[in-house]
């Protein structure tokens, strides 16, 4: 069986490859599975998906949620702290797509039988970084599925859009731009239609930018009104009001004219809230999300870059935090009401066309590009400089899932006795620096100097110039499909290499 599967920060959702449709999954409790973990106080015991989102009242428990969030900077070995426990995040993931394999197979309507191997096509925001793609994809695996492909949320959700409104696309109008609004991320995408072929031409987003922030904003909103009657809310009164305001959000409707705050924690009568007033103080987040849209309108292709409005067939609005009315009316206010399209399945719309790129019968392509800026921070002029060389840029052409990985070579003679690597990614660069939003990666140390090979921790060697030059180095990077980098350093005189594969430290998060 084929499914595609999008992992939402509230919620994920799959989607079946059944005979040209890709009807979404349905679970005995609804259309999702909740992205959601709940952790025993007393011995650390995990329990995920709808069987967590049960135990959101029990004091006995700590429900996490979003976790998808705490992606944006994790590495392979971060740990979250929740209820006084350390729990391994790539152990959370596993554990939440183990249970969803489990759901799918003895809980829905998928049809799949026990012991049937599931092949998927997953996704992560489109400005993911190289550790957020190999967490997913390893997580994915361990917890049982086949996976077939990894493609960048509003990537997935373009093939929605040729699924149900390619007529819509002109020789006049070859452009769609996807606007996915998820519950902790924002992204949104240009992409090229042209025949069977979708071309990502540029993306940008927020990782941390989503319906939770609209909880948030009404939660502030709430306690503002209260003024002087305002509760004093620890972490489980605090959490239990935020799902009030979650649960009223996504009551609101194009005439819903007030939402009521109905909870115990307030100590006193249900709190009634002005939708206008509920709007303005979400406006400042929506705000943020058009201000993404003008940073893609471009086609680095064309001479003259820029894409004009007019050029659009489409601006197609997914996600599930996409459904909050205003969001709809401030881009019919911004775009026209003619060129905004909201997918009939916004918090669907991701896994039905990951789904819809799985189908060979379908026939449609995808040609990817990188999201970000990836280079190393090395020396330069002999040691005495230190200067950034970028290997992979922002919107270099992936490649497709039959091609092989891009490969960038360096090869020089060092003037030291040990090479100390410093990997980053990053959103931007200004004058050939990396510039805002810097993730940085594991700093890598490679022996020069042949009698340093033996030392096991390279992090205590001091640098040292060589008294003359040193041996030829080699440095071979890889891109893949997915977005992941790894490298190859060898010494060519004696065939000496290691292979490392590029990931970023490790912090943890409370919760």
């Amino acid at each position: 069986m084929r499914l595609g599967i999008d992992f939402g920060t509230t919620h994920t959702v799959a989607a079946v490859v059944d005979r040209g449709n890709y009807p979404v999954v349905g679970f005995e409790w609804g259309d999702a599975v909740p992205s959601v973990a709940a952790v025993r106080n007393s011995d650390g015991l995990v329990r995920y998906g709808n069987d967590a989102a049960a135990l959101a009242r029990d004091p006995a428990w700590t429900v996490l949620r979003s976790f998808k969030r705490l992606l944006a900077d994790a590495g392979p070995q971060t740990r979250v702290e929740v209820a006084g426990h350390s729990l391994l995040l790539a152990d959370v993931l596993a554990g939440h797509f183990t249970r969803l394999r489990e759901e799918i197979v003895s809980r829905s309507n998928a049809g799949a039988t026990d012991g049937e191997p599931l092949e998927v096509a997953v996704s992560v925001p489109a400005n993911s970084s190289n550790d957020q793609r190999f967490l997913t994809l390893d997580a994915f695996r361990r917890a049982g599925f086949e996976v077939m492909a990894l493609l960048n949320e509003p990537s997935a959700a373009g093939f929605e859009y040729a699924h149900r409104f390619r007529s819509t696309v002109t020789s006049k109008r070859e452009y769609v731009l996807v606007y996915d609004l998820g519950g902790g991320t924002f992204d949104c995408s240009l992409i090229h239609m042209a025949g069977q072929v979708n071309e990502v031409l540029t993306s940008a987003g927020e990782s941390r930018l989503g319906g939770d922030d609209f909880d948030e904003a009404i939660l502030a909103l709430a306690l503002s009104r209260l003024g002087k009657k305002q509760p004093r809310l620890g972490e489980y009164a605090r959490a239990q009001l935020l799902e009030e305001c979650r649960t009223q959000k996504e009551s609101i409707g194009p005439h819903t004219r007030r939402i009521v705050l109905d909870h115990d924690v307030l100590g006193q009568d249900p709190l009634v809230l002005p939708v206008d007033a509920v709007y303005a103080a979400c406006t400042p987040v929506v705000e943020r999300t058009l201000d993404a849209l003008d940073e893609v309108m471009r086609d680095p292709r064309r001479a003259d870059d820029v894409v004009g409005w007019n050029e659009l067939a489409g601006l197609y609005v997914v996600g599930g935090a996409s459904s909050f009315p205003i969001v709809y009316r401030h881009l019919r206010e911004r775009f026209g009401q003619s060129r905004v399209r909201r997918s009939p399945h916004p918090f669907a719309a991701t896994a039905i066309g990951l789904a819809n790129f799985l189908d060979e019968e379908a026939g449609y392509q995808l040609s990817d590009a990188l999201t970000r800026h990836f280079g190393v921070w090395r020396e330069a002029d002999l040691g005495r400089e230190v200067a950034f060389d970028p290997i992979f840029n922002k919107d270099t052409r992936l490649p497709r899932l039959d091609e092989p990985p891009l490969e960038a070579v360096r090869r020089y003679r060092p003037a030291h006795n040990l090479g100390h690597y410093r990997f980053v990614e990053c959103g931007k660069l200004r004058e050939g620096r990396p510039d805002g939003n810097l993730a940085p990666w594991d700093e890598i140390r490679f022996p020069f100097d042949p009698a340093l090979r033996a030392s096991g921790d390279l992090a205590g060697v001091a640098v040292e110039r060589l008294d003359g030059p040193g041996p030829e180095i080699e440095e071979r990077y890889q891109c893949t499909a997915a977005g992941t980098f790894q490298v190859t350093l060898a010494v060519l005189e004696d065939g000496f290499s290691r292979t490392f594969r590029i990931a970023r430290p490790a912090p943890s998060h409370g919760a």
